[in-house]
């Protein structure tokens, strides 16, 4: 009874029409939830799906090099609460720590994101030792520049400019040094993002370790982009068309500048070191068709008519085509216009006899081609024949500079005592050196030789002639009067030149090639077309020059010997031979084969290449003086 009247309305006695009422009121209620509860279980199914569909889309974050499932949920935050940067950070293995802060492209973004400001920056915070960072600020005004700041023990820092528009300054530095480490996990590479296809900003970073496993580490950028100090940067192409760097990649620019240097500064340096190594004078002649150094007919006005075998019929040329090549290295080519940059506001000197006048003519020749106005190189006191006078001096005006001839056959003083007879008697004071020496001894540069005049019949006989104080020798050996003349020098060089100041150099003696008798005995060399190309025919070694040898060896003040002797015995087919003048004499002409020069040499021709040894001689004592000043 208690069960049924339970369920009896309590209304009974409202009637029909109250009753109604309340059922249409619970159905509304029912129909209410269940429409509330169909949006809720829809609205969710939608959330979820589109969540899902951020979440797995394509991000405008970069992972590094291990992926991670909050860079999704990062790139969902990203894209409700946009920021200027988004960062990713990772915790690699060997504590190293990478956070790449990445921008879109300054250039071209093609992104659906936008952001509120123009300006990105790439991060590396970090204090770990032996860490590699990386911030680049990529600005898009005119300016646009990658800098790197770090605090890193062992760390490599870069610092580049990047331009954008026309007026750039590109800077590029590092002062940092990257740590080798062994490890058996091999590498940590950071890849760079690309925002464009024709401009990106890239950044790469290697850093090497040892490793005992087959890893192997890769960097990978997009194509056209090359590393700048560990950092790759490919600038915008799509320039304006009045840029000056339309389709100029910048950094091409940037790093020849450093290669160029380094590699420059190496090769140099190389070339230095194989030079200072090298005996220059044991060698051989090749066949070179760049030679020679000036054209023939160049220097007519300046090169001696006895030297100017060309313009007096001689009809071969082969012989002015060959350079000198030394078994261990390579001499540098005589480069005209940096060795008068070197000798800028300085002195050359050549004392001796008319062989270094061929020499001193050689390189006036040279020089002088290598000067645009040739009306600023003249003789000092206007003359325009070389034979004669005590000296001469040609001037570089625009350079400041002088390369000058004395005349000094012997290198010590040519006297005249009184005869028994009250006539002059011609001697040779081996006590005395030459009288101009005060004239040269403050040079720069000083060239000296001696020789041939010591052939000659008063200096080979020695009857009479050598002389010192006021003591004249009955009779002398050469060799012995040779030594005596070489010594005085020698004790004056020590004297009298500062060898702080001047390079003192001694070519050695020039072979001669008369064939069938000497220069006054109808000896000859017309025939001769080529070198010799087999040592064997070369002649002794002279005996005077073993006594220069030991001289120079006892000297104080360091002399460099241009030791030519062997390289010109090969060189039988350089001298004028009969193409020593133009106007022969009555007596020339009527046995011209008997007046013929085998001991001077045609120029262009074999004193060119003298003065190539000699241009390698200032090029390392440019070179030592460098490298003492850096030790200073």
């Amino acid at each position: 009874m208690a069960d049924t009247t339970k369920y009896v309305p309590i209304a009974t006695t409202t009637g029909n029409n109250n009753l109604h009422k309340l059922d249409l009121k619970n159905l509304f209620t029912i129909l209410k939830t269940k429409t509330t509860i169909a949006f809720a279980y829809a609205f969710m199914l939608v959330f979820i799906a589109f969540t899902i569909f951020l979440a797995f889309s394509s991000s405008p974050a970069i992972s590094t090099t291990t992926p991670s499932s909050t860079s999704q949920f990062s790139s969902i935050f990203e894209y409700f609460f946009p920021n200027n940067t988004t960062t990713l950070s990772q915790s690699q293995p060997h504590n190293t720590t990478t956070n790449l802060q990445y921008p879109f492209d300054p250039f071209q973004n093609k992104t659906s994101i936008s952001r509120s400001t123009n300006v990105t920056t790439f991060s590396q915070p970090s204090n770990q030792d032996d860490a590699v960072s990386v911030s680049v600020s990529v600005p898009t005004t005119n300016n646009t520049i990658i800098t790197n700041s770090t605090s890193q023990d062992d760390a490599v820092s870069v610092s580049v400019s990047v331009p954008i528009t026309n007026n750039t300054i590109i800077n590029n530095s590092t002062s940092q040094i990257v740590k080798n480490h062994t490890s058996s996990n091999f590498d940590e590479t950071t890849k760079a993002v690309n925002s464009n296809h024709t401009t990106n900003a890239t950044s790469q970073i290697v850093k090497k370790e040892d490793s005992s496993s087959t890893g192997e580490a890769k960097t990978k950028a997009m194509n056209a982009t090359t590393v700048v100090e560990g950092v790759s940067i490919l600038p915008n192409k799509n320039l304006s068309s009045n840029s000056s760097l339309k389709g100029v990649d910048l950094n091409n620019y940037t790093q020849s500048l450093a290669k160029k240097k380094n590699n420059g500064n190496n090769k140099y340096a190389e070339l230095m070191e194989s030079l200072m190594n090298c005996d220059f004078f044991d060698g051989e002649w090749v066949k070179d068709d760049s030679y020679p150094l000036y054209k023939p007919g160049s220097c007519s006005s300046i090169i001696d008519e006895q030297f100017n075998c060309i313009r007096n019929g001689r009809p071969d040329k082969d012989y002015q085509k060959y350079k000198w090549k030394p078994k261990g290295c390579t001499l540098p080519r005589l480069d005209g216009h940096k060795l008068l940059d070197l000798l800028r506001g300085k002195r050359l000197v050549f004392v001796g006899d008319s062989l270094n006048r061929n020499m001193w003519e050689s390189l006036i020749c040279v020089l002088r081609n290598s000067v645009k106005n040739k009306k600023k190189v003249y003789e000092a006191n206007g003359r325009v024949h070389f034979r004669g006078e005590a000296s001469y001096s040609f001037i570089f005006k625009d350079y400041n500079f002088s390369v000058e001839l004395f005349v000094s056959p012997f290198l010590v003083q040519e006297w005249e005592m009184p005869d028994k007879n009250g006539t002059k008697k011609e001697t040779l004071r081996l006590d005395l050196v030459g009288q101009s020496s005060d004239q040269y001894k403050d040079a720069d540069i000083i060239v000296f030789n001696t020789g041939h005049w010591w052939t000659h019949d008063k200096t080979s006989k020695g009857k009479g002639y050598y002389q010192e104080g006021s003591h004249v020798y009955d009779e002398l050996n050469v060799l012995e009067a040779f030594r005596r003349a070489i010594t005085t020098w020698g004790k004056w060089v020590d004297a009298k030149v500062n060898p702080s100041k001047s390079l003192v150099l001694f070519r050695g003696y020039s072979a001669s090639h008369f064939s069938g008798g000497q220069w006054n005995s109808g000896g000859a060399c017309d025939h001769e077309t080529a070198p010799i190309d087999n040592e064997k025919y070369l002649t002794e070694y002279p005996p005077k020059m073993r006594v220069l040898e030991k001289v120079l060896k006892y000297m104080k003040t360091p002399v460099s010997y241009l030791n030519i002797t062997r390289m010109t015995d090969f060189r039988k087919d350089g001298h004028p031979s009969v193409y020593r003048k133009q106007n022969l004499s009555p007596e020339e002409r009527k046995s011209p084969l008997r007046y013929q020069d085998c001991s001077h040499w045609c120029l262009p021709g074999v004193p060119d290449a003298w003065n190539e040894i000699l241009y390698a001689e200032i090029l390392m004592r440019e070179y030592r003086n460098k490298q003492q000043q850096k030790r200073t």
